[in-house]
C-alpha cells in the first residue's frame, strides 16, 4: 500500500499546483490513499465549501486541518457533514467535527488521525493523551494508523515520534511550511518527518506576500498578509509504503517538486 501525504495547501496556487502534480504521483508511485492538510487552502487561512469540493475532485482522499480550521466562519456548516474532512482531535470535547477517521484502503482500515501542538500555539488539550486515548479506541481495528501533527516546535513533534513509535504507522508534521530533511522509520517502525512542507508560491515567505512579512518584522505593527503569486511554487509531500504481508512502513520518500506557470 502507497500513501502519500502532501503539505500544507496554500491558497489558489497552492491548489493549482496540487491538481497538477497529484495526478503525476499517483501514476508513478502507484498511490492507493491520498492525504493534505487544507487549513491554509482557501485565501491561505481556513478552508469553504468549494474548496473542499475542488481538493476531493484532485483525487485527494482526505482532509486534514489545524489551528485555521475555523477561520472561514462557513466551515460551521459543514464540518460535521464532511467525514473526510477532519479537524485537530484534542479540541475539547463539544467542538465541532471530528478528530480521526477510518477508511477502507485494499481490504485494510486505515486511521487518519489530526493533533495540535501546544508549543507556541493557542491553548488545546494534551496532543499525547489524546492520541492515546484514540489508540485505545481503535488500535485493534485499524492495520494502518496515520497522524498529522499540526505543530510549531520540532522538539514536539518529535517527542510524539517517539512517544508513539511502534504503535502508529507514521507521524508527520505540518504548520511550519518548511520541508525538513528528517525523514525516517523509527527503530519500533513509526516513519517520521518533523514537516511535510507547503504546496504554494515558492517566491515567498511560507506562501504569503514577502514584503507584508518583512514590514511586520521591521516595525512590530500589525499587517495584513495575503497569498503570494508568481510563476514558479513547491510541492512538498512524503509517501510512505506499507508491506502487505505485515503492515509495517518499509519506506518513506520525501517529495519536492518545482512547478513553473
Amino acid at each position: 500500500m502507497n500513501i502519500m501525504m502532501i503539505g500544507d495547501i496554500c491558497g489558489q496556487p497552492g491548489r493549482r499546483t496540487a491538481a497538477h502534480f497529484i495526478p503525476l504521483l499517483k501514476e508513478k508511485y502507484n498511490l492507493d490513499l491520498i492525504i493534505a492538510n487544507g487549513e491554509n487552502s482557501a485565501g491561505g487561512v481556513g478552508i469553504t465549501a468549494n474548496v473542499l469540493k475542488e481538493l476531493f475532485s484532485m483525487g485527494i482522499d482526505s482532509i486534514t486541518t489545524g489551528n485555521h480550521v475555523w477561520d472561514k466562519k462557513e466551515v460551521f456548516d459543514f464540518i460535521d457533514l464532511e467525514s473526510n474532512l477532519i479537524r485537530p482531535a484534542n479540541y475539547p470535547p463539544g467542538t465541532p467535527g471530528r478528530g480521526f477517521h477510518i477508511l477502507s484502503v485494499q481490504g485494510r482500515n486505515v486511521a487518519i488521525i489530526n493533533l495540535l501542538g501546544r508549543v507556541f500555539m493557542p491553548p488545546i488539550d494534551c496532543p499525547f493523551r489524546t492520541a492515546s486515548e484514540i489508540l485505545c479506541e481503535i488500535k485493534d481495528t485499524c492495520e494502518v494508523i496515520i497522524i498529522d501533527f499540526h505543530a510549531e516546535a520540532t522538539s514536539e513533534k518529535l517527542s510524539l515520534g517517539w512517544y508513539l513509535d511502534g504503535q502508529v504507522s507514521c507521524i508527520a508534521g505540518t504548520h511550519t511550511h518548511i520541508q525538513t530533511a528528517d525523514e525516517r522509520v523509527l527503530p519500533q517502525g513509526t516513519a517520521y518527518i518533523s514537516d511535510i512542507g507547503m504546496v504554494g508560491t515558492l517566491n515567498s515567505v511560507l506562501g504569503v506576500d514577502k514584503e507584508p512579512v518583512i514590514k511586520k518584522f521591521l516595525t512590530g505593527l500589525p499587517t495584513r498578509f495575503t497569498v503570494a503569486t508568481g510563476n514558479e511554487s513547491i510541492f512538498c509531500a512524503i509517501i510512505i509504503k506499507i508491506d502487505p504481508s505485515s503492515n509495517k512502513v518499509s519506506e518513506i520518500t520525501r517529495i519536492q517538486e518545482n512547478l513553473k506557470f
